[in-house]
């Protein structure tokens, strides 16, 4: 399954990439704002591609939700096996590519940049989701971590903020370097992280 997916070329020749996975119901147009508010140079060249599934209530969906933090796993695998082969196709090997996403779109960001046998990207954000417990998906901790930030409301009422705790626990465990930020907010994503998420968007430039 090929993946649709916008993409916002980079003004010169790229510096690498930069993916946003949109969360449950959204589409590929949801994160696409933000490609320029973390890339304003356009030195990356953008991608923000659609989840595969079409489930209720409408939208774009990566996975079925029976209960928050365990994705159903039939669905998940179709969402990871659609989602892993279009990011492998891309023209940018992934320690090029920083990856992030919000809600669905952050457990699916955890579940191709961090899961067993997988190439890690460059960097890797997570707003508003969790690390996946989900069977055939497993969390490699063996090998190095790309820089990582969390970002969470503290009130969110979709995807409680103690799954941002926990991944954050469970990473550092591992020796992850992890930035985290909470913000008096429900699920949504809060403009006040877009700084600092752009600040580690930007070493990338550099390189």
């Amino acid at each position: 399954m090929t993946l649709r997916a916008r993409e916002r070329p980079a003004a010169g020749d790229p510096e690498g990439a930069l993916v946003l996975l949109h969360g449950r119901g959204a589409d590929e147009h949801d994160l696409f704002p933000l490609l320029d508010a973390l890339d304003p140079e356009r030195r990356l060249h953008g991608y923000t591609p659609r989840a595969p599934l079409s489930l209720p209530p409408g939208g774009a969906h990566w996975y079925q939700v029976p209960r928050v933090g365990y994705p159903d796993p039939d669905t998940f695998a179709e969402g990871y096996a659609a989602l892993t082969a279009w990011f492998d196709a891309l023209p940018f090997e992934a320690d090029r590519i920083v990856l992030g996403g919000f809600s669905q779109g952050a457990v699916m960001s955890y579940a191709l940049g961090l899961g067993s046998g997988r190439p890690r990207p460059r960097t890797l954000f997570a707003l508003s989701g969790f690390i996946p417990t989900v069977e055939g998906w497993q969390l490699e901790v063996d090998t190095p971590f790309p820089p990582i930030a969390i970002a969470h409301g503290e009130y969110d009422p979709i995807i409680p903020v103690e799954f941002g705790r926990a991944a954050r626990a469970t990473l550092e465990a591992a020796g992850a370097d992890v930035v985290y930020r909470e913000s008096p907010i429900e699920h949504w994503i809060d403009p006040q992280v877009i700084p600092f998420l752009r600040a580690l968007v930007a070493p990338v430039h550099s390189e």
